[in-house]
């Protein structure tokens, strides 16, 4: 996409909002409701889509879809929930209210390894809060992207009679890489720009939004932990510990990258992991009993290649690894001695480090001394550690869980993380706000004119 063509999908999103954003809130939900059952009805038109993409496997893919119909229905019960607060004045016949409004235009910016689920996760919320989308996904996924447009305007003129059929252009998509993205990132006419990613991408864009003072929110690397106490069921961790590390391939931002594990149970869950990963059907992603499938390319593959190299050069024992075929590679489980720099940085692709721990200030020292904040998660069943964890001196991260792995978060939750991952919250919760202008109102229906603070000022 050129420079011009990008500035008329712009000046569209602008002009089309203005519009949009007299329309009821309920009734904007009404829209999402039947964008959501067009989502039903193509789901696996989607799906393959992703499969081919981004190279999932079936079950992750049509659960992809399946998020992004969650939030759909989350959508629509928010269109009728945009509240603001009543708050009591300090002044006679005065009250203080909060207001929400469109903020405007929102631009989208997602990567592969989620080409429909996070882009959903912005859209609806956006659409719901009276924005218009702009959206440029992965150009390694440009499939997924056209055929959730299309379930997208085919929603439009099923909503709307045909004089509002321009409505499609409340999503459009910018199709590019990097250039496009920084056309984004430097524009004013951008009142927010959601980018997920990674955290080298976060910090080359985060400034240029910053430099005209506008709105980010960012979902970035997760270099994520899980930490097995004695006290853990094994077998449900090692559950846990397989579908974390190497689900989608290790190439979710919530993958499990590193295993801290206490000492007196190290032996017996190294065991059960290699067995476990042992029995892995690894190939082609379109084979119904594959549940590993290749990586995105082949240069992903050679960076996990060369990380496990790395981890042979110090002395680490590593378990699997090998070139199945292609960028399709046999997930690693490597017993590392300390957490250096290498176990540090997030390496997109299905290598789980391991590290002991005596105790558990140990541990969670080992767990938060990364650069990222994204998920965590701890094994076990006492509830002075779990508590722990989840407590102010327990884990940095955005996400904390006990006794589930670190990946797979329900939509109802606001998602998002901490330090390098970025600080942005997206999907559930109350992540709607960052969508939306806030105005504090002051409202004196008196005859009078107190001022705040009982300060007089003349007569």
């Amino acid at each position: 996409m050129n420079k011009n063509d990008y500035d008329q999908v712009i000046n569209r999103a602008v002009e089309i909002q203005k519009e949009w954003r007299t329309i009821p809130a309920p009734k904007r939900g009404e829209l999402i409701r039947v964008f959501g059952n067009h989502l039903r009805q193509d789901i696996e038109v989607v799906a393959e889509a992703i499969m081919k993409d981004a190279k999932k496997i079936h079950a992750e893919a049509v659960g992809e879809v399946q998020e992004a119909i969650d939030m759909c229905d989350f959508a629509v019960g928010l269109s009728r929930q945009l509240y603001g607060l009543t708050i009591q004045s300090e002044r006679p016949e005065h009250k203080l209210q909060e207001v929400y409004n469109p903020l405007g235009v929102v631009g989208v910016i997602t990567a592969f390894n989620f080409p429909c689920a996070v882009w959903a996760w912005n859209h609806c919320v956006a659409m719901v809060c009276g924005n218009s989308v702009v959206w440029k996904g992965s150009p390694k996924a440009k499939n997924v992207t056209d055929s959730c447009k299309q379930a997208w305007d085919k929603a439009v003129t099923e909503t709307f009679p045909e004089p509002w059929f321009k409505f499609k252009d409340l999503l459009q998509v910018v199709d590019g890489d990097k250039e496009q993205a920084e056309w984004m990132a430097d524009d004013t006419r951008i009142s927010l720009l959601s980018a997920t990613g990674s955290t080298e991408m976060g910090k080359a864009l985060a400034p240029r939004v910053s430099a005209r003072m506008g709105k980010g929110l960012y979902e970035l690397g997760g270099n994520n932990g899980m930490i097995v106490s004695k006290h853990a069921n094994i077998d449900l961790a090692v559950r846990g510990i397989v579908f974390g590390a190497v689900g989608t391939a290790g190439q979710r931002c919530t993958s499990l990258r590193r295993l801290i594990v206490h000492e007196s149970v190290y032996d017996v869950l190294i065991t059960k992991l290699k067995s476990a990963y042992a029995s892995l059907p690894v190939g082609d992603n379109f084979k119904e009993e594959t549940l590993v499938g290749p990586l995105i390319n082949q240069e992903s593959a050679d960076r996990m290649l060369s990380a496990l190299e790395q981890a042979k050069t110090k002395g680490y024992t590593v378990h699997g690894g090998e070139v199945v075929e292609g960028c399709t590679v046999r997930p690693a489980i490597v017993e590392a001695t300390e957490q250096c720099d290498l176990v540090k940085t997030e390496t997109f692709a299905p290598i789980l480090y391991v590290l002991k721990y005596s105790d558990l200030d140990q541990a969670i020292d080992i767990h938060n001394a990364v650069p990222q904040g994204l998920s965590s998660c701890i094994f076990t069943d006492n509830v002075q550690e779990a508590e722990t964890f989840t407590s102010a001196v327990g884990s940095d991260c955005g996400i904390v869980n006990i006794n589930i792995g670190p990946s797979g978060a329900e939509i109802g939750g606001a998602f998002g993380g901490e330090k390098d991952t970025g600080g942005g919250r997206e999907s559930g919760s109350d992540a709607w706000k960052q969508y939306m202008r806030r105005s504090t109102v002051t409202i004196n229906y008196g005859k009078s004119l107190p001022l705040a603070q009982g300060i007089k000022f003349g007569d």
